[in-house]
């Protein structure tokens, strides 16, 4: 290879590592998870026929709120860490539906039991998360 492609595979790679440090760039907090029942929730207008058909929704801790603002926000999720590695794969995308039923709330987001599962293969436990909306 000449000096030439060896400039462009490096320029390449190097573009390559960039794109893939966006790629994770969010904010980190921890989840937790709850059970049903899921209704009623702080937020208006949510019924059992709208709640995210894929279970993947989330209450949100006091830092995520913003008064009522965050309802129907939507964050790409992923687990970074937890107990005895218990983070899978890949991420998923939750929707706000509900502010934490707890005083204080354990974590900056309350995961459906379903979407939790989709992160964590330990339940009912606390893990560490990357979100971004």
């Amino acid at each position: 290879m000449g000096r030439k492609g060896w400039v462009l595979e490096t320029m390449l790679v190097g573009l390559a590592c960039a794109v893939d440090l966006i790629g994770v760039l969010g904010d980190v907090g921890t989840a937790t998870s709850y059970s049903p029942p899921y209704l009623p929730t702080k937020c208006p207008g949510y019924t059992q026929d709208q709640m995210p058909g894929n279970g993947h929704f989330v209450a949100a801790g006091s830092g995520i709120w913003d008064n009522g603002a965050a309802c129907g926000r939507r964050y790409r999720l992923r687990c970074l860490s937890g107990l005895r590695r218990s983070c899978k794969d890949g991420s998923i995308v939750v929707e706000v539906v509900d502010f934490c039923r707890h005083s204080p709330c354990p974590s900056t987001l309350v995961l459906s039991t379903r979407a939790f599962d989709a992160v964590s293969k330990i339940p009912d436990t606390k893990i560490n998360v990357e979100y971004t909306q």
